[in-house]
């Protein structure tokens, strides 16, 4: 007994040795066939590795009281003691609340505009409309985001372009961005008017790949143009529509910092101060490298429950990321 069950152990190392052989030998003339495409590849890896995978070493900054004197390494341990500071800091349900109610916000009304745009597209048949259609919705996309809230600061001052349309309905001029109350919509507004275009392009290069036979089979049975998308189109597209639905679930808690911060003063910061916004004081201009970097990982992992969960949710309609 103790013999077969030897000899069956020493096959099964044989077999995984062979497969290992033969997979490295794979690796090996596919790097030699395809080089040149590992080549033009390895500019990114080494980004991604230099700027992306590296810096999580300085996650430990969380744990730690950290002073740029002492380094990473020399810096004594603190535990979770920035972790229970945040927790328990009048500014967590503040800013917590703050970036989902934005994030929610933004998924409602931004997610499904790009789609909207590109059916629409979809059904336009004057070429040089659509074209210019897409170039008009692209532009804002290109433009920093400095210039793009300095434009939204002179459209909402009190003599700027939103109060005066304003006052031609009877309401009196007032700078939009001193009330706390029109800061989100402010964001939403100004964040779908500069990403619908760019983020229809995926769409539209999905709707492109829908069979054209099924069109014609349901013109054939007489299906409208309605009832083409509702039956063809959107489920043609949809594998799309899930996984960025997957990866913007991701980010339910990433609003963006660098806007709010442009953006945000005194009199909104009770609705503008967002989670990105408050780790930017904590760390740049308080210098608390400790708590603010305590307070990114944590938004770091509540984000990846949300695409963990959403994953795990769309496996049961049929479409994973992963």
């Amino acid at each position: 007994m103790a013999k077969s069950q030897l000899n069956e152990s020493k096959k099964l190392k044989k077999k995984l040795k062979k497969e290992r052989k033969y997979t490295v030998e794979n690796i090996k003339k596919d790097f030699r066939r395809n080089y040149s495409i590992y080549l033009i590849l390895a500019p990114i890896i080494i980004y991604y590795i230099l700027f992306n995978y590296a810096p999580m070493y300085g996650a430990v900054i969380a744990f730690k009281d950290y002073t740029p004197a002492k380094g990473i390494l020399g810096s004594p341990w603190a535990g979770m003691k920035y972790f229970i500071q945040f927790f328990s800091s009048e500014y967590f349900w503040q800013t917590f609340r703050n970036t989902f109610i934005i994030s929610i916000y933004s998924i409602i009304f931004c997610f499904p505009a790009p789609i909207i745009l590109a059916l629409l597209l979809n059904e336009v048949r004057c070429s040089w409309f659509k074209r210019s259609v897409q170039t008009l919705s692209y532009l804002p996309h290109f433009i920093s985001m400095v210039v793009i809230c300095g434009l939204i600061r002179i459209f909402v001052a009190s003599n700027g372009l939103i109060s005066q349309i304003g006052s031609f309905f009877g309401i009196p001029p007032t700078n939009l961005l001193m009330r706390k109350e029109c800061f989100r919509a402010i964001y939403i507004i100004s964040g779908l008017w500069q990403g619908i275009g760019w983020d229809s392009i995926i769409y539209l290069a999905a709707l492109a790949g829908v069979d054209r036979e099924l069109y014609d089979a349901a013109v054939v049975d007489g299906a409208g143009r309605f009832k083409q998308t509702l039956h063809i189109t959107i489920p043609g597209i949809m594998p799309t529509i899930a996984v960025l639905a997957i990866l913007r679930m991701g980010g339910i808690l990433s609003a963006n910092g660098e806007k709010v911060i442009l953006l945000y003063n005194s009199l909104n910061r009770e609705t503008a101060d967002v989670i990105g916004s408050f780790t930017y004081r904590k760390g740049l201009v308080e210098q608390n490298y400790s708590y603010s970097s305590a307070v990114g990982l944590l938004l770091s992992v509540i984000n990846f429950i949300f695409i963990t969960a959403t994953n795990k949710l769309s496996k049961k309609v049929g479409y994973n990321l992963w």
